[in-house]
């Protein structure tokens, strides 16, 4: 089934993530309000949540209502929203497949189609890489979207609820959570965890506390996209957690019920999630012969174009080289809202003839938080340099980034209603999903 369309210049979006998202934003503002182009977004999910919240998502310790309404966000910024999961690219005649939508019964919703497009935009992310390590897409959890999330947090609670509901002090054997992979996403899920713990001992459930946190770590270096000096506060701070941490450990391979190391290490394992990597979808690679690289990625240049000049690529699921730096822009969420913000100026010149600007990256630095125990990172600039913070300072600076994002997408008279509604809402709701 082929989509209609008029003759209004035709902007595509695959994937309404940090970039995806901001961009129809900001196109649907720029040029669907005024009707110079159709701007229409395409998302496998219903709903938005910022991916560097996801670690609260399967703890369960992040409110609901930060999740964002597609077809809602899209009737309020003038750009279309379609469900549904792009399989397929024919250069030639400026299409893309989207393949058929099915319930959980396997009934087809929604049947497959086509969609036209004068411009493209790839924004579809990033998944979990396992490095063809056997037994870790069988016997791992990972947290690549809101619907891994979602369902890590509901095996967490049914695992707590198995393990430790209705015994008096009679289970000598802890429960065993095992984290592949100290990067952000695994380091700031741990001290989630940890905090997980503790609530439900003061929500009833006493035993919970014997818990059993495992960081396993390639590296011998945890968080090694940090400097060492904070990689080593942040492992004090997870020690403080009682953490165990196995740095300069190699995984090779992962069973049902524990994990093998290089060394010939068994680690027992109840439950085990998979952060130790990234790369684009394994189905980018065959996009009518778009240059990908090693990991997947849509290579880019300066612009964000890819070798075809009607499609663009940005944030995890682009290769775009670092101008200065060996190597490519970092998969960062700073990285994607500058992307957007460049690539929207990009195509708004595009349909007036004007050229492309050019997208250069700033680092701002790098901050990873550990819930309520701390918050640790790095802030550049230009008059400063690079400067360490942690503490109060790095928490405000934290959860900026997402006030940010918010503000790209709602404005900043909703994201202040936002911010003081869930500050009202936190006091009437328990702290941690339980159900």
């Amino acid at each position: 089934m082929a989509e209609t369309n008029n003759e209004k210049h035709k902007i595509v979006i695959v994937g309404g993530g940090a970039s995806g998202l901001e961009l129809a934003t900001k196109l649907g503002r720029k040029l669907g309000k005024s009707g110079r182009a159709e701007v229409t977004l395409l998302d496998a999910a219903s709903t938005h949540i910022w991916k560097p919240l996801l670690h609260e998502v399967a703890a369960g310790t992040l409110d609901e209502s930060e999740q964002v309404e597609y077809l809602a966000q899209g009737y309020r910024n003038h750009f279309r929203f379609r469900l549904g999961k792009m399989e397929g690219l024919n250069r030639t005649k400026k299409e893309i497949t989207v393949s058929p939508t099915l319930s959980d019964s396997g009934e087809e919703l929604i049947p497959r189609r086509t969609f036209g497009y004068d411009t493209l935009v790839m924004a579809v992310g990033s998944v979990s890489n396992s490095f063809n390590i056997k037994g870790v897409a069988e016997n791992c959890l990972f947290l690549d979207t809101t619907l891994q999330a979602f369902r890590f947090q509901k095996q967490l609670v049914e695992t707590y609820i198995k393990t430790f509901a209705g015994l008096e002090g009679a289970n000598d054997k802890p429960l065993s959570i095992v984290i592949i992979g100290a990067g952000a996403t695994g380091v700031e899920l741990v001290a989630q965890l940890h905090e997980v713990t503790n609530l439900l001992a003061v929500y009833g459930l006493r035993e919970s506390s014997n818990v059993r946190l495992t960081i396993i770590e390639a590296s011998p270096q945890l968080l090694p996209a940090l400097p060492s000096k904070l990689a080593e506060a942040t492992k004090q701070q997870l020690l403080k957690l009682c953490v165990d941490l196995k740095l300069g450990c190699r995984v090779t391979e992962v069973t049902q019920d524990h994990i093998k190391t290089l060394d010939g290490e068994i680690i027992p394992a109840d439950l085990k999630v998979w952060a130790a990597g990234i790369k684009g979808p394994d189905w980018l690679r065959q996009l009518d012969d778009l240059e990908t690289n090693h990991l997947n990625q849509l290579v880019v240049d300066e612009f964000l174009q890819t070798a075809d000049e009607s499609i663009y690529a940005m944030g995890d699921c682009a290769a775009c080289a670092w101008t200065g730096h060996a190597g490519n822009v970092p998969p960062r969420a700073q990285a994607a809202h500058q992307q957007a913000s460049a690539l929207c100026k990009t195509i708004r010149n595009r349909l007036v003839g004007k050229a492309p600007v050019k997208f250069v990256y700033y680092d701002y630095g790098s901050l990873v938080s550990l819930g309520k125990y701390s918050t640790v990172g790095n802030l550049m600039g230009n008059l400063m340099g690079s400067v360490s913070v942690g503490g109060f300072i790095a928490r405000v600076v934290y959860l900026s980034l997402y006030k940010m994002h918010q503000v790209a997408i709602h404005g900043y008279f909703r994201t202040a209603m936002l911010t003081l509604s869930n500050l009202f809402r936190r006091t009437v709701h328990a702290m941690i999903k339980l159900h």
